[in-house]
């Protein structure tokens, strides 16, 4: 199972032609900054997977893994998922 998440990692790291250091990095200030407990960080990574798998088998980010992910509008996506909860 933790190979599948690092792989997700690896491939949202891509889009953004980030490594994987990088983006664990960007993630974790990221997480910092939204005052996030970061004593379970490897948990909030593998929600990040998740939320990626999800949001493109729902089709609001492209499935195209060579769109770069730092080009998604996240609010308006927020918003459709504020609406419809």
């Amino acid at each position: 199972m933790e190979e599948f998440f690092w792989t997700i990692l690896g491939r949202i790291a891509s889009r953004d032609r980030l490594t994987l250091n990088q983006l664990i990095t960007k993630l974790y200030h990221e997480s910092l900054d939204a005052d996030h407990d970061v004593g379970n960080f490897t948990s909030f990574l593998r929600v990040c997977c998740g939320r990626y798998l999800d949001l493109m088998a729902r089709g609001e980010i492209a499935t195209n893994e060579s769109s770069p992910l730092s080009e998604v509008d996240a609010d308006s996506i927020l918003g459709r998922e504020s609406a419809r909860a």
